[in-house]
């Protein structure tokens, strides 16, 4: 198979493993630059091993995980490290310290990794707050005094701070009341036409699906069960809903 300039992510004949339980068998799909593409399936599915596998944290057992024409699980440790500046990553939890104020949670990544001095690092830090909908002032607070949508907002807001190519999200709308988390779906598909970015997420929300995602996949018994878009799938169901939900 050749890669595809289309293709920002090239999944081919990927399986992972626990000892020897087999998650995956020689799955494969693609995702294409500028989408919005989610990972689906029932409990158990692989769902956040397969998310894993592409962010660096689950080496696969056999098989390619291709990120911009790479293949990240065979590249040395300084290209690694490079492809690693071009992922962004929303942990379902935000993963913010808890320590630090918000605005120290969002400096992190730019100290580390840029050579901006303290003024221009402060700017880009409080830029990127308000980008994802927040007001100034919350860079004062800490991790505790922030609702769940703020605290998603402020994990989004860190994972776009070294402008990423692509964007991970594990689940999330999980934990926000359904006004929220329609309002979350709107700003990740404002940010990726805004950023021209790649996001995949593992996701339960069907109104996110529905509403958000370009395309997906559903895992189902170690194999890619179906890929496209939710319109392809409507055609092929009588119930959409009660398919999604029972999956």
């Amino acid at each position: 198979m050749e890669t595809n300039t289309q293709n920002i992510v090239e999944v081919r004949n990927l399986t992972t493993t626990y000892g020897t339980r087999v998650i995956h068998d020689r799955i494969s799909f693609n995702i294409g630059k500028k989408e919005i593409f989610a990972l689906l399936g029932g409990s158990g599915s692989g769902k956040s091993t397969l998310l894993n596998t592409m962010i660096f944290l689950k080496q696969p057992k056999r098989g390619e995980v291709r990120i911009l024409g790479q293949d990240i699980w065979r590249l040395n440790a300084k290209d690694a490290l490079k492809m690693k500046l071009n992922i962004g990553v929303l942990f379902q939890f935000g993963a913010l310290f808890s320590s630090l104020s918000v605005l120290e949670n969002l400096m992190i990544p730019l100290r580390e990794w840029t050579h901006f001095s303290s003024q221009d690092i402060e700017s880009l830090a409080y830029i990127w707050l308000t980008r994802v909908g927040l007001k100034a002032e919350v860079a004062k607070l800490y991790p505790n005094e922030l609702s769940g949508g703020m605290v998603k907002r402020v994990g989004l807001a860190r994972a776009l701070a070294l402008s990423p190519k692509i964007l991970f999200l594990d689940e999330p709308t999980s934990g926000l009341d359904p006004k929220s988390a329609r309002h979350f779906d709107d700003l990740i598909m404002e940010l990726r036409d805004l950023l021209e970015l790649s996001v995949v997420m593992v996701t339960h929300d069907m109104e996110s699906v529905k509403g958000a995602v370009d395309r997906m996949v559903i895992l189902k018994d170690q194999k890619v069960f179906f890929e496209g878009s939710v319109r392809t799938l409507e055609q092929q169901t009588e119930s959409l809903d009660l398919f999604l939900y029972q999956i």
